[in-house]
């Protein structure tokens, strides 16, 4: 059997990966039928069309119903990344067997990257556009559902769009109720199935995680005062206003937030742009920021009251410069200074803009509102700027027990937090209150909704390699389809005992 849940899992996998389904593309909107028609010889599969989608996609649901109500839900998202940094190599990016040699001839030829080529020469590791992420991962959690023949009932989802909003795994969530009553079923855990880099020997990436880091995006929108070049003291130039914000905010230890052992990364800037549509010789009168932000525990309160004192303190310094005092706001406290009507209609505009991102919409609103407010600058307005991600952490000690004792024998340790964002953050037990970031996230309820928290026991079991996300993925193919399957196969018999 094992070596043909290996033969198994790498069969599906090789197939998931050479359908392409790069995410928003209608390959990602065709796949959800093609993968629910691969797993009819479950008891049920089918298709749930994400509302208002305007890619048009669906999520996959499949049961495989045991002798018991209580159930495990084996998910991940099938969505993968651009394959333009393929060059050359894009029509192969999908076909892993294939690219591989291609690959390595590259590396030869070129020497640009010594570690994968050792790594493809070992041959322990396999290329290929979401093999890594997250495909392998969904095939191990296939191969071990057809496998499985215990008392539990498996049910497995695959999500769209987990690598730009989400969008799959916040539509799913609020259809569980319904399917467990529906089906008659107990859901006891949810694994979710995403795949762990590690540049080391792969112990960091053979873990359980027992929760999953959230995310913030935290923006600023700094308002100056326009002045001829020749005359800069006469205003308060809002790109330099935008650089103190880089500089206080660029990996601040304040918001690298700290649990044990386990650090979440500090926040970096994604963006920082003034707001000029072409060259004159006036100073901007405006730029935008944001940052990336990552959570343990904090709530969204928390996050927002350090990234407002950092604000402060940029500006205290740069109030010594330009000799003007340069306040800082939030976003709920400038958006009470317009009639809420007036509010409701922009962004109900803006949310049609489908073509912009979700942080440039956030832009739009809030320069919105500074136009209506009455304010002059200089001043800064923080808010957030895009869909936060709850940090979520299992709560069950006697749940987490079993898993890790059937975990451990296949050479798994624990880490509390799966590193990065996932869709973790929806299906698990959140921590923190989003009231914060409903209030100071202008697009909120428009260009997007949230799902009300589901608060299942979630963690993360899948595979593990390197570079995902860049054109020299690969997978570690011995544990993704010789270990991982069987670990899954354990766990989930452990969890059914456990009822």
């Amino acid at each position: 059997m094992r070596n043909d849940l290996a033969a198994r899992t790498r069969e599906i996998a090789l197939q998931l990966t050479s359908w392409p389904s790069v995410t928003g593309s209608a390959d990602e909107a065709a796949l959800a039928a093609r993968l629910a028609k691969s797993l009819s010889h479950f008891d049920h599969a089918w298709t749930a069309e994400i509302p208002g989608d305007p890619a048009g996609r669906s999520n996959v649901f499949a049961l495989k119903r045991g002798r018991s109500r209580r159930t495990i839900v084996l998910t991940g998202h099938f969505d993968v990344v651009p394959v333009a940094d393929y060059g050359a190599l894009m029509p192969l990016a999908f076909e892993a067997e294939a690219l591989l040699p291609e690959i390595v001839a590259r590396l030869r030829r070129t020497g640009e990257n010594p570690l994968a080529l050792s790594d493809f020469e070992s041959g322990e590791f396999l290329p290929g556009r979401g093999l890594l992420d997250m495909k392998a991962g969904l095939a191990a959690g296939i191969a071990a559902i057809e496998a499985y023949s215990g008392e539990a009932s498996l049910l497995f989802i695959g999500v769209s769009d987990e690598e730009d909003r989400s969008a799959g795994a916040r539509a799913a969530v609020p259809l569980l109720p319904e399917i467990a009553r529906k089906h008659g079923l107990d859901i006891a855990l949810v694994i979710n199935l995403d795949a762990i880099s590690d540049q080391g020997d792969g112990a960091a990436g053979r873990v359980v995680a027992f929760g999953s880091i959230g995310k913030q995006l935290v923006t600023a929108f700094a308002v100056g005062k326009e002045a001829h070049a020749c005359y800069p003291q006469d205003g308060v130039n809002a790109a330099y206003l935008g650089a103190e914000l880089l500089t206080e905010f660029e990996l601040a230890p304040e918001l690298a937030e700290v649990s044990g052992d386990e650090i979440a990364a500090p926040p970096t800037a994604l963006h920082a742009k003034d707001l000029k549509s072409g060259y004159n010789v006036t100073t901007p009168g405006q730029s935008w920021l944001y940052w990336n932000t990552l959570q343990h525990r904090r709530s969204a309160a928390e996050v927002f009251d350090i990234s407002l004192m950092l604000a402060r303190r940029a500006m205290a310094r740069a109030s010594l410069k330009v000799q003007r005092d340069i306040p800082v706001m939030s976003y709920a406290e400038l958006a009470a200074r317009v009639p809420k009507p007036e509010l409701d209609a922009k962004a109900r505009e803006i949310a049609g803009l489908t073509d912009l991102d979700l942080p440039e919409r956030a832009k739009l609103m809030t320069a919105f509102a500074w136009a209506r407010s009455g304010l002059a600058g200089p001043a800064i307005v923080m808010g957030f700027g895009s869909i936060p991600y709850p940090a979520v952490a299992l709560s069950d000690g006697g749940l987490e027990d079993a898993v890790m004792a059937a975990a451990r024998p296949f050479g798994l340790s624990r880490v509390s937090y799966f590193p990065g964002i996932s869709d973790m953050s929806f299906f698990g037990e959140a921590s923190g209150d989003l009231t914060a970031a409903a209030a100071n996230t202008p697009i909120w309820g428009t260009s997007f909704t949230m799902p009300e928290a589901a608060n299942y026991p979630v963690i993360n079991i899948g595979p593990w390699g390197r570079d995902y996300h860049h054109w020299l993925e690969r997978l570690n193919a011995p544990y993704a389809f010789e270990i991982l399957p069987r670990v899954l196969l354990a766990v989930i018999e452990a969890v059914a005992k456990t009822g």
